[in-house]
């Protein structure tokens, strides 16, 4: 199991990013949350199996048809057992 934060930019509020994020995240298996960020960015922290976490952070590049993703950044982020889903947080 690995853990990462995520920060993405560009168009990707307002476009169904969120949704699909958490519903692509899911579908891997990945436990964590996503959020929208005040400054128009996403931000999520994601944890699975190497490979699922591998695949949700590139297909974060392109997201729903709506949106258009500038960057996504990555970094690693610890392993937190209290995650059993991927939930949808408040705007911070």
């Amino acid at each position: 199991m690995i853990g990462r934060h995520l920060r993405i930019t560009g168009r990707v509020q307002g476009v169904g990013y969120r949704y699909w994020f958490l519903g692509r995240a899911e579908a891997l298996g990945l436990t964590g949350w996503v959020r929208n960020r005040a400054d128009g960015s996403v931000e999520a922290v994601v944890q699975g199996p190497e490979d699922e976490v591998a695949r949700i952070v590139a297909e974060a590049g392109s997201g729903p048809p709506a949106a258009r993703v500038d960057r996504v950044e990555t970094i690693d982020h610890p392993i937190d057992p209290a995650f059993n889903q991927l939930e949808q947080r408040p705007t911070c």
